[in-house]
């Protein structure tokens, strides 16, 4: 038998999409998908921003409900030019949040060609994740934690037949950033299962280790919580308990991997003995 027909020849899958290309390359690559990026954010910026006033309607549901009525909800703003830059602030937002899906596919376009089938085809299921993953933090901040917490502020407000009156009224930039940094924090910290599934299905961590490392998060996501939320007991414990579910959940979708992973090791190995 030659030297030729004894060399295992590597299986399709294992293949790379793309071969190894110099440095310049890859920065040249590089530029071309963070100018696609640069032009679709561009473009929904200019767009959202004809709409800002409508969205940041929007993001006044949460202060609405907790008011009673759009009548009860009045805001201000103590410089001429902050209410533009408020409603520059809301169309950035929206035109990120809008793009999603663009930044998505140009980074995966940009890191496939080094990725083998397989490691591909794992891939694209966390890019549907991610969003999803969003999407249900941010809907818990919109329709649960900030009207909650925006009660609670409100009954703050003292009026004129216990002393003096004492009003609640917000500027339009600062509600615009606590809701953001809301949004952002718990879709952020939503991304719990996505990561460590990620980190479970390339071999970095197992359940064993998440049970082991479970009192740790419970004491982390009380301190995660009591960082990215406003200081009422309702906004805290309504990302320190979403956490602590997530985290759960990872558990058991990191069960459900390495099973899967033992059946195909076990599946290979049977293939093999034949």
């Amino acid at each position: 038998m030659s030297a030729s027909e004894g060399t295992e020849k590597p299986a399709p899958e294992d293949e790379l999409a793309g071969s190894e290309a110099p440095l310049i390359e890859h920065l040249t690559e590089l530029r071309r998908r963070l100018i696609y990026i640069f032009v679709a954010v561009a473009v929904l910026f200019i767009g959202c921003f004809f709409i800002a006033d409508h969205l940041y309607n929007f993001l006044l549901g949460p202060f609405v409900a907790a008011a009673g009525g759009e009548e009860a909800v009045r805001l201000i703003y103590t410089a001429p030019q902050e209410f533009f830059f408020t409603k520059l602030s809301v169309a950035l937002f929206a035109a990120v949040f809008l793009a999603f899906p663009v930044i998505a596919g140009q980074v995966y376009l940009f890191v496939a060609p080094g990725l083998y089938k397989s490691e591909r085809r794992a891939f694209l299921p966390y890019l549907v994740a991610t969003p999803i993953c969003f999407l249900a933090g941010a809907a818990l901040v919109y329709y649960g934690v900030m009207p909650l917490a925006l009660r609670f502020f409100l009954g703050m407000q003292q009026t004129g037949t216990e002393g003096v009156t004492i009003e609640m009224m917000t500027r339009v930039s600062e509600y615009l950033s606590l809701i953001m940094t809301l949004l952002l924090a718990f879709g952020v910290c939503f991304q719990l299962p996505v990561i460590l599934t990620l980190l479970a299905h390339v071999g970095l961590i197992g359940s064993k280790e998440l049970k082991a490392w479970r009192r740790y998060w419970i004491v982390a996501a009380v301190i995660i919580a009591a960082f990215l939320t406003p200081p009422d007991p309702f906004s805290q414990l309504g990302l320190a308990i979403p956490l602590l579910l997530l985290y759960e959940i990872s558990v058991l979708a990191v069960k459900l991997i390495e099973k899967r992973r033992l059946a195909k090791e076990a599946e290979l190995l049977g293939e093999a003995s034949q």
